[in-house]
């Protein structure tokens, strides 16, 4: 230790890192275990430490992927190549702190809670001034600020405005935070997946009944409810997939994985969510689309927890959610959905979600595999095989609902639909050569977004439609 300099002691969670260890061991906890988040009550009646200690014991959380604040960690290298004792003293568990010191090769002694001590505020303060007398210390909360009045010097990492006036004169150097702009809210809805809520308007489109202004009203109320609830399954499969998305090459600019948004905001953005869509169904739409509604959640949330892991089951489990909109449509607004669109849709969803996957199966190195997933490299080809037969499947169902008597009801001139089947052959097989191109990169709703093929043959399609009618 350089005796002229009075050793850095800097605090882990929010400082070193955009995000806290403790949450982070937690979502573990529920994605592996989710039986074991029953007795987190039970932990925290004995004490904050006590729980830390118990979530440490059954996860092990992958540091490497942990969001560390670029600016704070070229600062400590530069520090530590001066001579400059550092100490890694933070509440997180001491066994987590160790494996970050270990991970990253800058500390040069480590201090952490352990199941009986909680090393935070007045504690900690007493620790380091015990340890080493003098200290400077780096920190980003209040409820460091028995540390931060202790201290020689502070620096102060993302501080709010009440932290910043609490510690003036003795602020050596401060680190501006992740901007938390409202764009990154925004962007954890993922609006533009809303997209696929169209599907909440095809059977009103596709009946004799879509000339009624008030059933227009209902099925886009109905839409935007099932935007909101899918927002909120969004929401808790980011959290679920934090390392992964960390590891993937986009997903991690995702507001979770980043550290952008707080992983603390997560819980209360869903259960928003959950509540402003199920009260607007409640009170103005049908009791029974309530019911759909919150089976779409239920859905999700198995989906996000289990499906999504299991080989093939999870393309389906998509497929049927995509489908699950159609019916839900019809359900707002009274109108029975054929078993001609249902098994049509489940074929051409089926089609979209081996894409999906196919996508990120042809961004891996050979015998690798997809995080949380059940898929491997070397399924590639079976993958596209299954995929474009999907393809072909739904747009043979349309052909036989041409030659159907089903037809006759709703369509004057049923020539145009004919039409419809080498529109779709080309905008589905286009869409598998360009997959197989690398010419999508990650979602292919974004992707829909920003063709502008695609949007032809979308217009083309109500065209063609239109003049059946």
């Amino acid at each position: 230790m350089n005796k002229r300099i009075p050793p850095l002691c800097v605090d882990l969670d929010g400082t070193l890192i955009a995000s806290d260890t403790l949450w982070e061991s937690v979502l573990v906890l529920l994605r592996r275990s989710p039986w074991l988040c029953f007795l987190l009550p039970i932990w925290l009646m004995r004490g904050r430490s006590f729980l830390k200690s118990k979530v440490t014991h059954h996860v092990k959380l992958a540091v490497e992927t942990l969001p560390y604040r670029p600016d704070v960690l070229a600062f400590l290298r530069q520090q530590k190549a001066q001579g400059r004792y550092l100490v890694l003293a933070t509440a997180a568990d001491i066994r987590i702190a160790e494996t970050v010191a270990k991970h990253l090769g800058l500390f040069d002694e480590v201090l952490g809670s352990d199941k009986n001590t909680n090393l935070k505020g007045i504690i900690k303060r007493d620790r380091l001034q015990l340890l080493y007398g003098e200290f400077d210390y780096m920190g980003d909360s209040l409820s460091d600020l028995p540390v931060l009045a202790a201290a020689t010097r502070c620096f102060l990492v993302a501080p709010s405005p009440a932290l910043r006036q609490r510690c003036q004169g003795t602020v050596a150097g401060e680190f501006a935070a992740i901007p938390l702009e409202k764009m990154q809210i925004i962007k954890l809805l993922r609006p533009h997946q809303w997209l696929k809520n169209v599907l909440v308007f095809v059977p009103l489109l596709l009946s004799d009944h879509n000339g009624s202004l008030e059933k227009w009203l209902i099925v886009l109320l109905a839409a935007f409810c099932f935007s909101l609830m899918a927002s909120a399954g969004y929401v808790v499969n980011d959290l679920l997939d934090l390392t992964a998305d960390r590891q993937h090459t986009t997903k991690k600019y995702r507001p979770f994985a980043s550290g952008a948004l707080p992983i603390q905001y997560g819980l209360p953005i869903f259960l928003g969510l959950v509540l402003i869509s199920s009260g607007i169904s409640a009170v103005f739409l049908a009791w029974e689309f309530l019911g759909i509604l919150w089976l779409y959640l239920s859905l999700t949330l198995f989906y996000s927890f289990y499906l999504k892991r299991r080989l093939v089951l999870d393309v389906i489990v998509l497929a049927g959610l995509y489908t699950h909109r159609l019916f839900a449509g019809g359900v707002a607004v009274g109108i029975a959905t054929t078993s001609w669109l249902l098994a049509f849709s489940l074929f051409l969803f089926m089609s979209l979600a081996f894409l999906k996957r196919y996508i990120e199966l042809a961004q891996l190195p050979k015998k690798s595999k997809v995080s949380r997933r059940g898929y491997q490299a070397d399924d590639l080809p079976m993958v596209m095989n299954f995929g474009t037969v999907s393809a072909y499947l739904s747009v043979l169902v349309f052909a036989l609902y041409i030659y159907s008597q089903d037809k006759m009801a709703h369509y004057q001139d049923p020539f145009w639909l004919w039409l419809l089947c080498p529109l779709w052959l080309y905008g589905l097989t286009r869409f598998w050569f360009l997959a197989h191109r690398q010419n999508i990169h990650d979602d292919p709703v974004q992707f829909v977004i920003q063709d502008r093929v695609s949007w032809l043959i979308i217009i083309f399609t109500l065209l063609l439609f239109a003049l059946a009618k």
